[in-house]
């Protein structure tokens, strides 16, 4: 059996305002890189984390944004982590 509750807090979405695609988009580049070495990327960017899982396509690119920052291709340096 399913978890009511899990369900109803899915269809509502995450607590007070949330950003459109846009937005999310516009800003995702500079949480990533502040959740990547380590400042407090909600602070600076507030309401993004809740975002990717309400958008599958915003927690993609996260990803993959992430990824890519991490593996050092973006600047032709060493990797981050």
């Amino acid at each position: 059996m399913t978890d009511r509750s899990a369900i109803v807090k899915r269809l509502l979405g995450p607590p007070g305002p949330e950003i459109g695609y846009g937005e999310c988009f516009d800003h995702l580049d500079r949480f990533v890189e502040l959740e990547l070495v380590g400042l407090d990327a909600d602070a600076a960017v507030p309401d993004l984390r809740a975002q990717p899982r309400r958008l599958p396509a915003c927690h993609e690119d996260r990803a993959s944004l992430a990824a890519f920052l991490r593996s050092g291709e973006a600047t032709g340096r060493p990797s981050i982590e």
